[in-house]
C-alpha cells in the first residue's frame, strides 16, 4: 500500500534505471510467465536482461518509460511506433510494474504515461499484445478500454502459446 506522502511520476527512461529494470524485468516475468512460457526458455530470458543489456537498448531507444514512487524505480514501459501495417500507429512493446506495485493502480499511470508519449508522437490508435494465459495482462487492457481485435500464435521455448491484440482507436 502507498503512503499518503508518497509521490509518483512517469518519466524517461535513463542509463542509471538499468539495475532496476533488470530487477523489475525478473520479478515481474517470473510472477507473469512462471507456468507459461516453459522454464528454461524463460530463465534464459531473465538471465539476458541484464543491467548492461538495458544500458544498451536505452541508448539506442528514446521510448522508455519509467513509474517511479518516492524515488524508487517501480515499473516500466517500452513503446514505439507499431510493428504492424494497420490503423494502429502506436504500440506498447512491455509495460511491467515491481509485483510489490501491483494492484495498487500505478499500472494505469504508467499506461496512460505511454498514451501521452505516443500522442505526443502523433501516433494515431494504440494496440498492445498480450498471451492469452496472462489473464491479469489481459484483464487490465479490458479495464482500459481496450478490445481483442486479432489473435496470433507464437513460438516461445518450443510451445506454441497465443497471443490476443487489444486495441484502442
Amino acid at each position: 500500500m502507498l503512503g499518503s506522502g508518497s509521490k509518483v511520476r512517469v518519466r524517461s527512461a535513463k542509463s542509471g534505471d538499468a539495475k532496476a529494470l533488470a530487477r523489475i524485468f525478473k520479478d515481474s516475468w517470473l510472477l507473469a510467465y512462471r507456468g507459461i512460457i516453459p522454464h528454461l526458455h524463460l530463465d534464459t530470458m531473465i538471465r539476458q536482461r541484464t543491467p548492461e543489456w538495458w544500458r544498451d537498448a536505452l541508448k539506442s531507444s528514446d521510448m522508455a518509460l519509467v513509474l517511479e514512487v518516492s524515488g524508487t524505480v517501480a515499473g516500466y514501459a517500452t513503446l514505439g511506433s507499431s510493428r504492424q501495417r494497420g490503423p494502429y500507429q502506436g504500440e506498447i512493446y512491455e509495460l511491467y510494474l515491481d509485483p510489490a506495485h501491483q494492484g495498487l493502480g500505478l499500472g494505469e499511470l504508467l499506461f496512460e504515461g505511454c498514451r501521452h508519449a505516443l500522442d505526443m508522437r502523433k501516433l494515431n490508435g494504440l494496440i498492445v499484445w498480450a498471451l492469452i494465459e496472462n489473464t491479469q495482462a489481459c484483464d487490465f487492457y479490458w479495464r482500459r478500454g481496450g478490445r481483442p481485435i486479432t489473435s496470433a500464435f507464437a513460438k516461445i521455448g518450443g510451445e506454441r502459446l497465443e497471443k490476443v491484440a487489444f486495441a484502442w482507436r
